[in-house]
């Protein structure tokens, strides 16, 4: 039976008589219904969209509801399924209830629908799941057994709940239609955190219980729950913090069962005070007294304390001339010291959720210079941190999507299109220039902990910084930190005092980076707010562990359906992130049922991720996946494809180890999880000097020009970049072949067009000049259609010398071998001789004409982006043309560039293609780990049905 259909059904809406009825109803005539519930921004429209376009193709009578506040956005891009879609106006209602439902479903809905989508908006509680044939329940951490407890107490029930390593129990016994309502109603109204994927209940012996009550938790079984991530304060929370007749008036660590931290002070399941890193800190008799309460909202919440019995903040400054350890500030409340600090100038190190921040004030250009300097940041862009939606509105417009994301649970960083042609508006705070220099967005968060709200203010407090930057208090290049020792030690020549406390944190986690790309959003950093939530798989795959890449590391743990990708780890060229990346793997398998029969990696030799993968391997088969090829499988999995099909997978980024021992990067990869077939790519130029053309573009630029057959004359911007001795060093090093690896990648390509174009000679940090000509190309005036032309060629045209890589059948290689001992396997994948080759030599004479006919640079980087769409549409054609595929991935890092993604997308969808993006994980090597374990589970089967 097809995916969709298994989906578990959910009752529509909050009136449970109604909502029964309308489902009985529609039961009764062969239609099943699913309800989808989350929080504006969360992506529920992409999958709507992509389980409607999988149920079409499967000849699956389908249709949906969609409801929305105000604006009918969601119909007209959903209708391009070709299925039956109603689109209903809420006026203002948060969600749609079981009788307004059933207006609009009487005398629409198709007589032979067998499936009913319901989309529903701005509720956080989710009745709806997946059910792909695992059970797995998010409760732990969230408030679920005081929920439980209320709730059988409230029907007259007697019985207990308990928490297990596998998820909540409940039993229950009483009258059987209180028994029945309590059943029907448990995954309805539960918790604001909670996730319930699956209710199951039997009928067992009662026991006579007279009274219903919580038990201790049960520590015995494998784990099968998660906890949930951190979650922002709560608005309950916050009116405490502010009310000066609050006892937790100011408490810089005030929680409850519905917000605050959880992930990041978990020690080990079940969730309880004593595994968590709370278990320090007693509670007082007042705090005791809320936690035994069944009414009060901290009932069993584990990290619940006040001024009497928590953590303690403190303000350490360096004693004068540095001798001995920092001292305490005694004479002043710690918050009200740092913030004066904070005005003054000084950079501050604050403890947060999951590690430090460093934080200064956004407004004052000498204190970002100072951070910036510091931390030898060069030019990348800070992010910010504003009290409210009201102090950035004049400086980035955000839409329904962005604001969702800002003011919710998870509260990442989100980057918003800067407002062009602003003024300073009166009273307004406005960011140094120095924050986000060169870049077309500014990354802006909301204040997600007590604390964070005190350093920015109260009403009624002294005037502070409004606006204030805040980055991961590291080392550049190294984790976050986490430790407050190590805190004092390794952040000393970079801060001017710490804000710390004595509550431990157990996991680091960053802070997450989104961005909102066509209404939806797209995932640049999974971290705080989203790590670990698990992902529904849709292959089975075996107990294993994917390491990812050397860049921007995440590991991924996976068995049956379900995959537990780690937070942001960073960058394995430091033993500082190696060693971080060993603990997050530990940890990981401390709170999953995960016990890795298998490892994966990728294919490159010189990894750090893979060599560490072999050296700890012991024993286990170490599965080699291609780069591009677990991109690819990544955009399958997360969009729910069982790999039945091929897709053509467009996986653009800066580099990867291709099977010929290139440098990859500019792909069409006709895939499914078994292999891949390279169906195109750009043609091949030299990468001269290897790591230092990525930081000085000139180089790809002169590279790209000579491959082009096209002189370096002084009047071109890159040539006068580059010194004259280096010129001529590069000339001789490109005429003798002297350390130029082939390369394919479209990074690259971006990297030279943004020299040639004269907008980023240097890159201090990584796809500067790619963030750069997408911002330039923003500055294009409207109306201008123009595109430069790729040479799109057969193989056997190619004149250049390095062969392009054969469009023979991969697998996934478990060793890494010489290219030609790679197995093949069956797979849908078809075989061809030979891959397209998309030459960007005409591109960069036709740039150059451009230039000296005095177009500007902005118009350039406009039509460039507008080439590279037009070639992803034309290949994706012949491809469609050739074999048959009309599903398209776009995946890789070069679609973190929110500008080429949608014109691809727009020009993909009006020919008819089905478009994969990311929403759940980054395009680019964050995700990549996801891939290598889907992709390395067929691996395995394949090596297993061998033997």
């Amino acid at each position: 039976m097809c995916r969709v259909v298994d989906l578990q059904q959910a009752v529509l809406a909050k009136n449970d008589e109604s909502a029964h009825t309308l489902r009985a109803e529609l039961t009764a005539r062969g239609t099943t219904v699913v309800n989808l519930l989350s929080s504006p921004g969360s992506g529920k429209t992409a999958l709507l969209e992509r389980e409607l376009d999988l149920a079409r193709r499967r000849s699956v009578p389908v249709a949906a509801l969609t409801a929305d506040l105000a604006t009918e956005n969601d119909a007209v891009r959903l209708a391009r399924s070709g299925v039956p879609v109603k689109q209903v106006l809420t006026d203002g209602l948060c969600h749609l209830e079981a009788d307004m439902l059933r207006r609009h479903v009487e005398g629409w809905l198709p007589d032979r629908t067998r499936l009913l989508f319901v989309e529903n908006v701005g509720n956080l509680v989710c009745p709806a799941s997946y059910d792909l044939g695992e059970t797995l329940r998010v409760v732990q951490g969230v408030g679920f057994r005081p929920y439980v407890y209320t709730l059988a107490t409230g029907l007259d029930l007697r019985g207990h709940v308990t928490n297990t390593p596998e998820g909540v129990i409940a039993e229950v016994e009483g009258a059987p239609g209180a028994v029945a309502r309590f059943c029907d109603g448990i995954a309805v109204h539960a918790p604001p955190l909670a996730r319930v994927e699956s209710v199951e209940h039997e009928e067992v012996p009662a026991t006579g219980d007279t009274a219903f009550s919580i038990l201790a938790s049960r520590t015995d079984g494998p784990a099968r729950t998660l906890i949930p991530p951190d979650t922002a304060t709560c608005a309950a929370c916050l009116r405490e913090l502010a009310d000066p007749a609050d006892r937790r008036h100011r408490h810089p660590f005030v929680n409850c069962t519905h917000c605050g931290p959880r992930f990041t002070i978990v020690t080990g399941l079940p969730y309880d005070r004593a595994h968590t890193t709370m278990a320090g800190f007693p509670m007082c008799p007042d705090c005791a007294r809320e936690y035994a309460d069944p009414a009060d909202r901290r009932f069993h919440a584990q990290p619940v304390a006040c001024p009497a019995c928590g953590p303690r903040l403190r303000l350490l400054v360096p004693r004068p001339g540095d001798e001995g350890p920092p001292r305490a500030v005694t004479r002043d409340e710690p918050v009200a010291a740092a913030r004066r600090l904070l005005a003054d100038g000084a950079v501050l190190a604050v403890k947060g959720l999951g590690g430090y921040h460093l934080a200064c004030d956004a407004t004052n250009p000498d204190a970002v210079a100072l951070l910036r300097r510091r931390k030898a940041r060069g030019d990348k862009p800070f992010a910010v941190m504003a009290r409210s939606l009201d102090d950035i509105g004049h400086l980035v417009r955000p839409g329904l999507e962005e604001r969702g994301l800002l003011t919710g649970a998870a509260r990442p960083i989100v980057l918003l299109r800067r407002q062009t042609g602003g003024t300073h508006a009166p009273h307004a705070p406005w960011p140094a220039g120095s924050v986000a220099p060169g870049s077309p967005d500014l990354g802006v968060m909301l204040p997600y902990t007590p604390l964070h709200h005190l350093l920015l203010g109260l009403p009624g407090d002294a005037d502070g910084p409004r606006l204030l930057v805040m980055t991961s208090g590291n080392v550049s290049g190294e984790p976050i930190v986490t430790d407050d020792g190590e805190a004092l030690r390794r952040l000393a020549h970079l801060a001017d005092a710490w804000l710390t406390h004595d509550r431990p944190i157990h996991v680091p986690c960053d802070d997450s980076v989104l961005r909102v790309c066509d209404g939806e959003p797209l995932m640049v950093r999974r971290a705080r707010g989203y790590a670990p939530l698990p992902l529904t798989l849709p292959v089975p795959v075996r107990p294993a562990l994917a390491v990812g890449g050397d860049l921007k590391n995440v590991l991924c743990l996976g068995e049956g359906r379900r995959a537990w990708l780690s937070a942001h780890i960073g960058d394995m060229d430091d033993l500082a992130t190696q060693r971080a990346f060993e603990r997050a793997v530990a940890q990981l398998e401390s709170i999953t049922p995960v016990r890795p029969e298998l490892l994966a990696a990728d294919r490159h030799p010189g990894y750090r991720s893979a060599r560490g993968a072999d050296r700890n391997a012991t024993g286990r088969p170490v599965v080699r996946v291609q780069h591009h090829h677990a991109h690819v499988a990544a955009a399958m999995a997360e969009a729910g494809l069982d790999g039945t099909r091929p897709v053509l997978g467009v996986a653009f980024d800066g580099t990867g180890y291709g099977d010929d021992g290139a440098v990859w990067g500019g792909e069409f990869l006709l895939a499914d999880y078994d292999g891949f077939v390279r169906f195109g790519h750009l043609a091949y130029v030299p990468l001269p000097g290897g790591d230092a053309a990525v930081h000085r573009p000139y180089r790809m630029a002169l590279a790209h020009l000579r491959a082009a057959g096209i002189d370096w004359s002084d009047d071109l911007p890159c040539t006068s970049a580059c010194p004259p001795d280096e010129r001529g060093v590069l000339e001789r090093q490109l005429e003798r072949d002297l350390n130029c690896v082939p390369t394919s990648s479209m990074g690259r390509l971006f990297d030279a067009v943004s020299s040639l174009a004269g907008v980023c000679h240097r890159s201090g940090y990584e796809a500067q000049a790619a963030v750069a000509l997408e911002a330039a190309a923003l500055t294009a005036p409207a109306g201008d259609t123009g595109a430069y032309g790729f040479a799109v060629r057969s193989p056997e045209q190619e004149d250049r010398t390095v062969g392009p890589g054969g469009g023979r059948r991969t697998g996934a290689a478990s060793v890494p071998s010489d290219p030609a001992s790679v197995p093949t396997g069956p797979a849908s994948v078809p075989v061809h001789p030979a891959p397209v080759l998309a030459d960007p030599a005409p591109v960069f004479a036709a740039i150059v004409g451009d230039l000296r006919a005095g177009v500007a640079p902005g118009l350039v980087a406009a039509r460039f982006h507008r080439s590279v769409a037009v070639l992803v549409h034309r290949l994706c054609a012949l491809a469609r043309q050739r074999h048959g595929v009309d599903t398209v991935a776009l995946t890789g890092g070069v679609f973190a560039n929110s500008l080429l993604s949608a014109a691809c997308a727009a020009a993909l969808r009006a020919d008819g293609f089905t478009v994969l993006r990311h929403h759940l994980v980054p395009p680019g090597d964050g995700g990549l780990a996801l891939g290598q374990r889907v992709v390395a589970a067929r691996a395995a089967e394949r090596t297993a049905a061998a033997d």
